[in-house]
């Protein structure tokens, strides 16, 4: 059986497609798990490295997935968490006022226990702090 070769891509012996696109993803390797779409919950029982790594920074008898329950992506919970390391703040006051009924965004609840700290620049940092976190656990 020959391979086609109709609009570049083509299937060879083997059975595999090949052409730009297949050729492309293959040199990227495995593909990137997308955390965005899931729950803090299914992304941290998928990724265990990164539940590790922040089970470090939460408090003693804490796990990653117990610090996330309620939030409402992973990004959110990650930036809290760093937040809480980064500001001693208890992480549990954190989380109190960034879930439920009337939750706040990152920077109020900061500004709201810490009102001398800078909360946007620390909210920014947090977020970025989280963003490299995800990313590096999910390439």
């Amino acid at each position: 059986m020959g391979a086609s070769h109709m609009g570049g891509v083509g299937m060879g012996e083997n059975g595999r497609t090949f052409g730009p696109e297949a050729r492309r993803q293959e040199s990227m390797g495995a593909p990137r798990m997308d955390m965005s779409r899931m729950s803090p919950d299914t992304a941290l029982t998928k990724s265990p490295k990164l539940a590790s790594n922040l089970d470090k920074l939460l408090p003693n008898g804490m796990t990653a997935q117990q610090a996330c329950s309620g939030f409402k992506n992973l990004g959110q919970c990650v930036a809290a968490i760093h937040v809480s390391h980064n500001l001693d703040i208890p992480f549990a006051d954190l989380k109190a006022k960034m879930t439920g009924d009337h939750s706040l965004s990152l920077g109020k609840t900061i500004h709201e226990l810490k009102p001398t700290t800078n909360a946007k620049a620390e909210a920014k940092k947090a977020n970025k702090e989280a963003k490299k976190d995800i990313k590096t656990v999910a390439s």
